[in-house]
């Protein structure tokens, strides 16, 4: 039996190019996102490898989740992984940040990996590895935040951040490993062109973390180069 990976966002960016390389890997890849008529790169991927199904999902809808739940049945799922998120609207000094566009972050960037967990829990539990992984970001750092500002940002992925060391509390009886990961500056939509790196080799490093992941590294935040940062 592969193992396998649900992951969320999967259309384009660091999402499309984990699709591409976990099934390279061999794995049983789940990819989802919102509109799969508007996916074509992820598609053509799903076309080349038998190993890829695509699911649709918008991860703040509750009836998609439960849809999601039903079409997958009891398959195990060695890894979830929450991709998806959103950088919020572009208004995001002091003076600028509005209630909707916040809470709009708060649902894509934090809610939705917990309701998605409460949903697939037992799945992961089934698997061997029984990994979730949660993308996070440096800038959510409290310890390393030096420059302020970004505050739909910092504040819905912060939140992410504390529901991944929840998580790991809450499900370490279960043997369940949660980890945050921070992909590093990509060049990707929300990265922008002036990134440091391409999205193969954010996966890449991200997929070497994921490999060599054990119980003892549950509730720690890594970047995509394996090294810790700060809460």
């Amino acid at each position: 039996m592969p193992e396998t990976i649900l992951i969320t966002g999967a259309n384009r960016g660091i999402g499309l190019e984990l699709t591409r390389q976990f099934a390279a890997a061999g794995w049983r890849v789940f990819a989802t996102c919102r509109r799969l008529q508007q996916a074509p790169e992820l598609a053509a991927v799903a076309a080349s490898n038998p190993q890829v199904s695509l699911h649709p999902l918008e991860v703040t809808d509750p009836e998609s989740i439960r849809s999601l739940q039903q079409e997958l049945g009891e398959v195990p799922l060695d890894l979830l992984f929450h991709n998806a998120g959103i950088i919020g609207s572009q208004r995001q000094g002091f003076g600028e940040a509005e209630a909707e566009p916040w809470l709009q972050a708060f649902r894509v960037n934090s809610i939705a990996p917990l309701l998605l967990t409460q949903a697939f829990v037992d799945q992961v539990a089934a698997s061997r590895r029984k990994l979730i992984a949660i993308m996070g970001t440096q800038m959510a750092s409290l310890a390393d935040n030096r420059s302020g500002g970004y505050y739909l940002y910092r504040s819905s992925k912060a939140a992410a951040h504390m529901v991944a060391k929840c998580l790991a509390i809450d499900l370490q009886p279960r043997g369940i490993t949660v980890v945050v990961l921070h992909p590093g500056w990509v060049r990707t939509e929300m990265g922008g062109e002036a990134a440091t790196l391409s999205p193969a080799e954010s996966a890449r490093g991200l997929r070497q973390v994921i490999d060599g992941l054990s119980s003892q590294d549950s509730g720690r935040f890594f970047t995509y180069a394996g090294e810790e940062l700060p809460w």
